[in-house]
């Protein structure tokens, strides 16, 4: 079971060769077991990130977002009051706090987490792949 951080996710569906090798093999894994998900704080920053300017979809965002989930073996997680609390916990480990609600997400789920962030790979709470 894996979380995509917001870069992976976006990257993932893009194709992006920024992608590791690694983290491409660990997503097909996750998609033919159905235990693929992304945090709904990721659909949060990636429209921010379009609203900035400093992401460019190929479709509006809503549209980009709705595709993905409409696949079958990706799954969103809101972010209910469990995951919101300890994210809190997390204040040491990221300063920004959709970081700090997926490694919430993840560790919430039992996940490995899918990002490219070192400050998350240095972080002992959670099992990372890149």
């Amino acid at each position: 079971m894996i979380v995509l951080d917001t870069h992976a996710w976006v990257w993932w569906v893009a194709r992006d060769p920024q992608l590791s090798a690694a983290a491409a093999r660990e997503i097909d894994r996750a998609m033919g077991t159905g235990k693929l998900y992304v945090s709904s704080i990721s659909a949060w920053e990636v429209a921010l990130l379009v609203h900035r300017g400093r992401l460019e979809l190929t479709m509006e965002v809503g549209d980009w977002i709705a595709r993905s989930e409409a696949l079958p073996f990706l799954g969103f997680v809101p972010v209910d009051n469990r995951i919101a609390l300890r994210s809190v916990e997390l204040t040491s480990l990221h300063e920004d706090p959709a970081d700090r609600l997926i490694v919430a997400t993840a560790l919430s789920l039992g996940a490995r987490l899918v990002t490219r962030d070192r400050k998350l790979h240095a972080f002992d709470g959670v099992e990372t792949v890149w």
